[in-house]
């Protein structure tokens, strides 16, 4: 699994669900960059759920 690849899927989600544009610049970075920490805390909480047992 590609961690890193999934955070910013994820923060890009995060970023679209909340109707904001993933690419408009914010704090001179890609507003999706801003979604980065809740997209690892979802991540985090969720992937002992999706490791085989």
């Amino acid at each position: 699994m590609d961690m890193e690849k999934a955070i910013e899927a994820a923060a890009r989600a995060l970023c679209r669900a909340e109707g904001n544009p993933e690419n408009t610049k914010f704090e001179g970075r890609p507003m999706w960059q801003s979604y980065v920490p809740a997209a690892k805390a979802a991540i985090e909480a969720a992937l002992p759920h999706l490791r085989a047992d």
